[in-house]
């Protein structure tokens, strides 16, 4: 079983232009938000290949300063998946496409081997991605987001199998209560890592954006709006904090994390 990760990069980011460039400031010292993302890809197991998947000469000439190998793509891909689709055009031959989108550097490793496990493991699903249900700080963390009008981490709810039914920036379900910041809450945070087998990234380039999908901002819904099969992998934290970059006030969140988890290892 060959698996290759992909780590799409764009420049031009509606939400906060320059992203993939911006500098966390962690234990190691200062790197870019797209090293972190390549070196979070780098340590997990099983991976044949590693690529940044880039529209943009500052990115490519970037992660090429710092050993990455990179993949250009067209300017016109609407998202991530659409990156990836054109990266296993480009490098034929692997049986699994992950794509472990750059705004992510803390993703563990165990959540992309636990996410490829399970595609694996399931042959009806043509995509699959991890989810990590959320204590009660999580959740107030979201709701706060969303009360100041920033989009923060995306939730997810699945039935039977793991399927999954709907993914939101809203947070759902809708539970009817607080909860304290340790206790486990029925909310799952949709991690942003989706295992692809190589013929439904080819599907997905030929179906037009659904109005589900335009609406939330979330490429997923694409598969979900055409009926195909999309599984859901639970993953657990292990201790582990998990967090993602959508806004510029998620920089210090991410820092903050990063020492954390340094401290924790000490």
């Amino acid at each position: 079983m060959k698996t290759l990760i992909a780590i799409p990069a764009r420049y031009a980011s509606t939400r906060y232009p320059g992203k993939p460039l911006v500098t966390l400031r962690g234990p190691d010292g200062e790197k870019t938000l797209i090293r972190r993302s390549w070196e979070a890809a780098m340590a997990v197991k099983g991976i044949d290949r590693v690529v940044v998947a880039t529209d943009d000469a500052r990115i490519a000439d970037h992660a090429t300063a710092f050993g990455a190998e990179v993949v250009m793509t067209s300017p016109d891909a609407q998202n991530g998946t659409e990156r990836c689709a054109e990266v296993a055009l480009a490098l034929p031959g692997y049986d699994v496409i992950v794509n472990l989108q750059g705004d992510a550097p803390l993703t563990p490793p165990w959540f992309v081997e636990a996410l490829v496990a399970g595609l694996v493991a399931d042959p009806e699903a043509e995509v699959a991605t991890p989810v990590l249900r959320c204590d009660g700080r999580a959740v107030a963390g979201f709701l706060a987001d969303r009360r100041a009008g920033r989009v923060g981490g995306t939730t997810a709810v699945f039935g039977a199998g793991g399927r999954a039914l709907y993914f939101s920036k809203e947070v759902i379900p809708y539970t009817g209560r607080s909860h304290a910041p340790d206790d486990p809450t029925p909310v799952f945070h949709h991690v942003g890592v989706y295992a692809y087998r190589p013929a439904a990234l080819a599907a997905y380039t030929g179906w037009p954006q659904g109005p589900l999908e335009t609406l939330e901002g979330l490429e997923q819904l694409r598969f979900l709006e055409q009926g195909r099969p999309l599984l859901c992998v639970e993953v657990m934290a292990q201790g582990r904090q998990f967090w993602e970059l959508n806004n510029p006030s998620d920089v210090a969140v991410i820092e903050t994390m990063l020492h954390d988890m340094a401290k924790a290892l000490q």
